[in-house]
């Protein structure tokens, strides 16, 4: 084993030589011959966080078929990504001379964000420095895998179990890179379980030095067409935002986009004939997106808040669950309109704030327990609490969701 300062060095130089497409592969023969690792394999996680799929083997070779898949829920690997601690299992001895072999599983996560597992098989239980070392091999190999996505889809196939439809192809592309940031003065996850013709939910989250800032949208429709729509509102708030816009500037120019893409859809269908007249109205020629918008000031905890129109989120706090009940105003779209009023929302330390989308309360327009879960996930890490809120919804409607069913979860344990 070469010394401890440099390994790790070595084996990220050996990794950045090589193709994009390769760079786990590079990785795990390193770590063979470092640790001599009799195998090492990395399962990346699927998109809707319930399995892993082993991005090895025969996925580095090229070959595009049907990826390994397995389940997380009860397994060691569920129990690795939970915890986000190293596990150890002993196997059974070969014979009765020897160690037996031992199959070590770390997580590979950056900032709370659960990327996959790296599993390696060793002759021997490890000792402490390699222990640490494995660990720490893990923690690179998530920033392998952020930044070699950019230039390759081997990632982005290895996270989708099936293929997505053109509509959920546009929606993911609007989510952010990662679904959880445990930034230490807070955490925040979003989940997304769509429709099967995509109802055009998204999440989106970002930080600067002094704000977090939040979003929650739901366009109005269907498939193609609410995909189109979240992407208008999206970029519109995004744009704003980076504009160094505030609250209510980023709610105008999303209402005012959202109107100009509904002018110009009529106008488009007035120039068509009545056929394409008529299969535009069945689509839904109407635009209109509610959404919440939200600015957390990180020093105080002073939380702003606009709400176009959406769903209440809830609150958890000492253990109960409350209904934030703010001031309603028009979905983005609608006009005219009086504009859009910035509020103020009461968030404590150690408050759990969900933000949640009309599809978590499928079937029947009710929460289907939704309070009494979210109470009973409260010292949960928010990133397997909405895994756990997005999978009830799909075992109430029997896996066949109406509406896409979107929340994002936002822990605050005070600045």
């Amino acid at each position: 084993m070469t010394a401890e300062g440099t390994w790790l060095g070595s084996m990220l130089a050996a990794v950045e030589k090589a193709p994009p497409v390769e760079s786990v592969a590079v990785m795990a023969q390193v770590l063979q011959e470092q640790i001599a690792a009799v195998e090492v394999s990395f399962l990346i996680t699927e998109l809707g966080g319930r399995a892993l799929v082993r991005l090895t083997g025969a996925a580095l070779e090229g070959d595009r078929g049907q990826p390994e898949q397995i389940e997380l829920s009860g397994t060691a690997y569920d129990r690795v990504i939970r915890s986000q601690h190293l596990q150890l299992e002993v196997g059974e001895r070969s014979g009765e001379a020897g160690a037996a072999p031992v199959r070590v599983l770390a997580p590979v996560t950056d900032r709370g964000d659960a990327i996959g597992v790296l599993e390696l098989t060793l002759p021997a239980p490890p000792d402490r420095k390699t222990t640490r070392l494995i660990s720490e091999a893990a923690h690179a190999l998530a920033y392998v895998v952020i930044v070699n996505r950019r230039f390759t889809d081997l990632y982005e196939w290895g996270r989708r179990t099936t293929r997505l439809s053109l509509a959920a192809e546009i929606q993911h592309r609007l989510l952010p890179d990662s679904f959880t940031c445990d930034a230490g003065r807070f955490t925040v996850a979003g989940a997304l379980e769509p429709a099967h013709d995509i109802g055009g939910d998204t999440f989106d989250y970002t930080l600067d030095r002094h704000a977090l800032h939040l979003s929650l949208t739901d366009a109005m429709g269907h498939d193609v067409q609410a995909a189109l729509l979240a992407t208008v509102v999206v970029g519109a708030l995004r744009n704003a935002r980076r504009a160094g816009a505030d609250l209510v500037a980023q709610a105008e120019d999303a209402h005012q986009a959202v109107a100009h893409y509904a002018d110009h859809t009529h106008q488009a269908v007035a120039d068509q004939s009545d056929r394409v007249h008529q299969a535009v109205a069945e689509h839904g020629g109407q635009a209109m997106v509610t959404g919440q918008l939200l600015r957390v000031d990180l020093d105080t905890g002073r939380t702003a808040l606009v709400n176009a129109g959406h769903v209440w989120p809830l609150r958890l706090r000492d253990g109960k669950v409350q209904e934030i009940a703010p001031l309603v105003d028009l979905p983005f779209g609608i006009t005219p309109h009086p504009g859009y009023r910035l509020q103020n929302l009461d968030l404590r330390p150690g408050d759990r704030l969900i933000l949640l989308t009309d599809g978590m309360l499928e079937p029947h327009g009710t929460d289907f327990g939704l309070r009494k879960l979210i109470e009973e996930t409260g010292d949960w890490h928010p990133r397997d609490a909405v895994r756990v809120f997005t999978e009830a919804v799909l075992e109430t409607t029997n896996h066949d969701p109406r509406d896409d069913a979107t929340v994002l979860c936002l822990d605050w344990p005070g600045p």
